[in-house]
């Protein structure tokens, strides 16, 4: 699939439990979604109660290129400044195989699946 037809990240955050924000991400993390994911994480780190855990669910997204592992990493730099923690739900193998190859993959908290 060409990058222009890769649907471009469809992010909805919202608070499901006090002490969870749960980002919801569908498409391709790359350069050219860069801005809507920028913003949707950006969105999630401001809204979060404080303290809270936010939860990336990337069951709908299946690509990460270094653009979208960048905006992950600093999200994560973000979140600890502001004592939230980034946690990744339900990462593509690919996106697994990213980390591994950067030595990112200690970076973050990791669930198979999206915790209820």
């Amino acid at each position: 699939m060409a990058a222009e037809d890769a649907p471009a990240p469809e992010a909805a955050a919202g608070t499901e439990h006090h002490d969870r924000y749960v980002v919801r991400v569908s498409g391709d993390m790359d350069l050219d979604h860069a801005g809507e994911l920028r913003e949707t994480l950006a969105a999630a780190l401001s809204q979060a109660p404080e303290g809270a855990e936010i939860i990336v669910d990337l069951r709908h997204s299946s690509f990460c290129d270094s653009t979208g592992l960048n905006l992950l990493l600093d999200a994560r730099r973000q979140g600890a400044r502001t004592g939230h923690v980034l946690r990744l739900a339900a990462p593509s193998h690919q996106l697994l195989r990213l980390l591994e190859l950067t030595g990112s993959s200690g970076s973050f908290p990791l669930d198979a699946s999206v915790p209820g």
